[in-house]
């Protein structure tokens, strides 16, 4: 049991837990829970109130070492385990992270603030990675090679590239953790894994359920701790020969430079800029939906988020009358509030961008609409907002909003628009609403995203390679290709005579 159960000034909605043990404080290296140097500790607390849920393990560069050394001591074997036995502890965490869905859910809504609804579809969506990573681990198939030389039999393999560092964001603190681990588990790595301080519990539970799942000692560390310490000792280290991160694109730069002097494998999902283009040939009250969701899911703190909303022109009074009326209805609460659709953002710094994209916007000739203020729900709540005619010169169309603001702008013509979403130096999603065959098709090719969705919001999940270019990225999770990453092609030319 947790000691925080102990202390007086505990955050009521620990009690709704079922299972107590899945709230950890301690870091969790080589199968051990262990606490950080001279037992120092940071604060874990709810957006919602300011409460505090828990006092998570501060480790150093020494301990973040140490689990470095777990990982290396541990992947000779994980290695060399048959893929069936890999993918059967893999599917065995994927069952109890399904069981413990409730409770992994009501954690992360307590220390992220995202609504109920949205924590357990993340859980699910979680899950689904280890589901499909269990799978791909029995499918890192050799490959023949046609000999060009005589008298020589040609084999091309993949063979795991060794340990793998992870460093996770605050706003989706469960899947983005699987669908890196679980890929680097399935080719048989070991990982070294740092989550955002802000959001640890989540990573910390799905490490008690690793543990009972039998996954071994070493093979998968969860390091607590500030982030420049740990992440800097995992990039400095040679043994680590992959880092996944998640997270800006100012910090991917940062990692990636600190990663250079090992010559690391790099995977790297950051910042995006998603235009959301609604032509007037759509149906408004389809593009309305989609611009509820591809906005404001997760309160707008998506790097998939609709950052730049452009409407064609002859339709864009009906469509924005109806799309304010939309975001009027959205209710704006606590997580753990029944029906809440915005929660509270991550922290200070995330309102005051949100308040000063609002107020540039206006100050350039925008219009708000609704909103555009903070919310009495609380300190981190911010009301959900709408700007048109905003100028494309305006802050929140050049840099990404992380927050409940939709911006619109309105276009005349399909190449004039497709130029205007181009000019970014983001290019992880685009979102488009016609009903023009043809279009659909020129889209997704003038696009310069690496993901285009054409009149739908949901299009990630474990089979799809998700990722983009430009600045928005390096590599891509999730699919077959959310592997290749974390192993290295082996050439064996074997001589016949």
């Amino acid at each position: 049991m947790s000691a925080h159960f102990a202390r007086p000034d505990r955050h009521a909605a620990l009690d709704r837990l079922k299972d107590r043990r899945m709230l950890r404080e301690l870091a969790y290296v080589d199968g051990h829970w262990t606490a950080g140097d001279a037992g120092q500790t940071f604060e874990v607390s709810d957006p919602a109130s300011g409460t505090a849920i828990a006092w998570v393990s501060k480790l150093n560069a020494d301990q973040t070492s140490i689990a470095i050394d777990a990982a290396a001591k541990a992947l000779p074997a994980w290695r060399n385990l048959l893929p069936q036995e890999r993918t059967a502890k893999l599917r065995k965490w994927y069952e109890l992270i399904l069981a413990a869905k409730d409770d992994l859910a009501l954690i992360m809504t307590l220390e992220q603030g995202k609504p109920l609804a949205e924590s357990r579809g993340e859980i699910d969506y979680a899950a689904s990675f280890i589901e499909w990573y269990a799978e791909e681990a029995k499918r890192l198939n050799a490959e023949n090679v046609t000999s060009h030389l005589a008298g020589a039999e040609m084999i091309v393999r993949r063979e795991a590239i060794g340990v793998v560092g992870i460093v996770t964001p605050w706003n989706f603190p469960s899947a983005m953790l699987t669908r890196k681990a679980a890929a680097a588990l399935a080719a048989g790595c070991t990982v070294v894994a740092h989550p955002s301080s802000e959001t640890p519990l989540s990573a910390l539970a799905l490490a008690e359920l690793a543990d009972r799942a039998g996954i071994p000692s070493g093979v998968f560390n969860i390091v607590t701790g500030d982030a420049s310490t740990v992440v800097g000792r995992i990039c400095e280290d040679s043994r680590v020969r992959a880092l996944s991160f998640t997270g800006s694109t100012e910090i991917g730069r940062l990692i990636a430079a600190q990663c250079a002097a090992t010559m690391k494998n790099l995977v790297m999902e950051l910042g995006g800029h998603a235009p959301l283009i609604i032509f007037a040939d759509a149906d408004i009250d389809r593009a309305v939906d989609i611009a509820i969701d591809a906005k404001f899911a997760t309160s707008g703190q998506d790097c998939l988020a609709a950052n730049r909303i452009y409407v064609e022109r002859s339709i864009l009074d009906a469509f924005a009358e109806a799309f304010a009326r939309r975001i009027s209805e959205l209710k704006v609460a606590p997580g753990l509030t029944e029906g809440a659709d915005i929660g509270p953002l991550m922290h200070e710094r995330a309102i005051r961008k949100v308040e000063e994209q609002v107020e540039d916007a206006i100050g350039r000739g925008a219009k708000c609409i609704i909103g555009g203020k903070r919310h009495q729900a609380g300190k981190l709540f911010y009301e959900p907002s709408l700007l048109i005619d905003v100028p494309e010169d305006a802050l929140i169309m050049r840099d990404e909003t992380f927050g409940p603001v939709a911006a619109i702008t309105p276009f005349d013509t399909e190449e004039e628009v497709v130029s205007r979403a181009n000019a970014t130096e983001y290019g992880l999603v685009a979102y488009a609403v016609t009903r023009d065959g043809a279009r659909m098709l020129r889209l997704g090719r003038n696009l310069e995203y690496g993901m285009v969705a054409i009149n739908r919001v949901k299009i990630t999940g474990a089979p799809i390679p998700f990722g983009g270019i430009k600045q928005s990225g390096l590599g891509r999770e999730g699919s077959r290709h959310g592997i290749e990453a974390f192993t290295e092609l082996k050439y064996l030319c074997i001589d016949t005579h």
